[in-house]
């Protein structure tokens, strides 16, 4: 099912969108400073729950945040920092992290 998540950067509201259907089914909250971009806030609507939309916003707003080149990541959302830590490819972008490492 997750390969029908469509995820966009809305960047009015500061946040990443997950949709499914054409239906909000979760998004990604974050801040911006010149050198990082804070993840506050993941949710996904309990009806969605159980069908990759977490995993499809954190994949889809990291590989953004990858592919742009000017942040790194503060991952203060648990959800944000617990897939990161499941997906160690992405511990380079985050920030302060010693040696690739993320704390639990």
């Amino acid at each position: 099912m997750a390969d029908d998540v469509v995820v966009t950067n809305n960047q009015g509201e500061n946040r990443y969108e997950a949709r499914l259907g054409g239906e909000l089914a979760g998004f990604a909250a974050y801040q911006l400073t010149d050198e990082l971009i804070v993840f506050t806030h993941t949710e996904v609507e309990p009806a969605f729950e159980g069908k990759g939309i977490g995993s499809a916003l954190a994949r889809f707003a990291l590989d953004d945040v990858r592919k742009a080149g000017a942040r790194k990541v503060m991952p203060l959302c648990p959800f944000i920092k617990g897939w990161i830590a499941r997906h160690r490819e992405y511990v380079p972008l985050v920030y302060g992290a010693p040696d690739g490492e993320v704390a639990p």
